[in-house]
């Protein structure tokens, strides 16, 4: 008999943490996992899947624009704010369920309450002590508003979710992921957007030629995107709107702010200071390639490390864990050539390197790349351009990165994923046969490299 309650004991309720605690109480582990809000985490519960579901709302506008040119008649379209939340929200409860019985059927024991470290192997939740041979901390990040005057009259991504009501008009503050992406949908769903960056250019971190080309097809969507721009105060106007001052001086007005400048991990009142487990500039655990922290039975995945904060990252590093420690399986999260999408309008989607990170490892580049208008737009007048480019390795034939921003980008780029993984050549893509008429085959007829 086991000195402690349990084998393991999970702290979070997310990707990262029910996976790893589903995984392993499937190897016979004695699992508990706690969580203080709602099972499933930031991606299911205020994250990728409701963003998606609003995403989709928002780009039907083109949809029935579009569809005139195809003889459809659609008289007057009109849009249900509140009928779209509470879907979205009938949607999350069902997932949310889903989550728990996942978990009960793995015979995992729940609890919900915020949970603390005591000492490397207990764990208070509400007043409850739990002890445990290892501890998984998986309590992932949140968003964040940076301090400045009027700081109390913006909103993040978390309360975008729940608005009683579509702002007219809005302002989108950053220039990242969830920037990019809610600035797409307040104004697909008729919000006068505005997005305001700091920077030089939306997508820090992207390719050079997928972020101008995605902030030119946005601009001519409607979105007033302001670079190397940032808001030194926000007062709120006698009517309730929210005026915005520049830091150049000028003003703007706006129904809501939402800032969406980051993310910081959820580490505070989580007794890490007690037991002195290492933490980043931001707060993030820091882990070694197992998920371990500096104590050898205390381990973390997802966004509340140092590592890649995508849903599916976490999920792997959970996996990884489990095998690892309760299925006799050495396995490490590989962290290499990981795919993302931004879910924007039009999809960004990427795999494996840049060019300007390509040319900083390799001494001959090759790039290759199409701009196209594609078929489904041909017989309207909506003027969305494709992008797609190719990074090859000039002397193996590599293919090191792919990236593209169009319709459907995160579909196709899953596929392509796979073969650059596997190591796939330019020669190999050459090879490969298109499938005709469709924007993919563009990737597989590429022949002429650019200078």
């Amino acid at each position: 008999m086991s000195e402690y309650d349990y084998d393991l004991f999970v702290i979070g309720g997310g990707s990262g943490g029910v996976r790893a605690a589903r995984i392993a109480a499937g190897y016979g582990a004695r699992v508990a996992i706690t969580e203080e809000h709602r099972y499933g985490g930031t991606c299911v519960i205020r994250g990728c899947v409701p963003k998606k579901f609003m995403v989709y709302a928002a780009h039907f506008a083109e949809d029935f624009h579009d569809a005139e040119s195809y003889g459809w008649n659609v008289e007057s379209p009109t849009f249900d704010w509140n009928l779209l939340i509470k879907n979205k929200d009938n949607e999350i409860d069902r997932l949310n369920s889903i989550y728990i019985k996942l978990l009960e059927n793995a015979g995992a024991t729940i609890f919900n309450g915020h949970g603390t470290v005591l000492t490397p192997n207990s764990v208070q939740v509400d007043g409850d002590t739990i002890t445990a041979d290892k501890i998984l901390i998986a309590t992932g990040g949140s968003p964040f508003i940076p301090s400045l005057s009027g700081s109390e009259h913006a909103i993040t991504s978390n309360e975008a979710f729940y608005l009683e009501e579509l702002p007219e008009r809005v302002i989108v503050v950053g220039g990242g992921y969830i920037a990019v992406e809610f600035a797409g949908i307040f104004n697909g769903l008729g919000s006068k957007t505005e997005l305001v960056y700091r920077g030089d250019q939306i997508l820090r971190g992207f390719d050079q030629d997928i972020r101008d080309h995605l902030a030119e097809e946005i601009g001519k969507k409607g979105i007033q995107v302001l670079l190397n721009q940032t808001i030194e105060s926000i007062e709120l106007t006698a009517e309730g709107a929210r005026k915005v001052t520049y830091a150049n001086g000028e003003t703007s007005v706006a129904d809501q702010v939402m800032y969406a400048t980051g993310r910081i991990p959820n580490t505070e009142n989580l007794g890490l200071d007690t037991i002195n487990i290492e933490t980043g500039a931001t707060g993030e655990i820091l882990v070694d390639q197992y998920s371990r922290t500096n104590l050898d039975n205390i381990y973390a995945v997802g966004d509340v490390t140092d590592k890649i904060a995508l849903t599916p990252v976490a999920t792997m590093e959970g996996h990884c864990f489990a095998d690892t420690q309760f299925g006799n399986t050495e396995r490490i999260a590989d962290h290499r050539e990981v795919p993302s999408a931004v879910f924007s309008q039009p999809q960004v989607a990427t795999v494996g390197l840049t060019e300007s990170e390509a040319r900083e490892k390799f001494t001959h580049i090759e790039t290759y790349k199409s701009e196209f208008c594609s078929l489904k737009l041909s017989l309207t007048d909506n003027t969305e351009r494709t992008l797609m480019k190719l990074i090859i390795d000039g002397e193996s034939e590599r293919v090191l990165g792919a990236h593209m921003v169009g319709a459907e980008s995160a579909e196709i780029l899953q596929g392509i994923a796979i073969a650059i993984r596997a190591g796939a050549t330019k020669s190999d893509f050459d090879r490969t046969v298109g499938i005709h008429p469709s924007t993919a085959e563009e990737f597989v007829t590429m022949r002429t490299p650019v200078s």
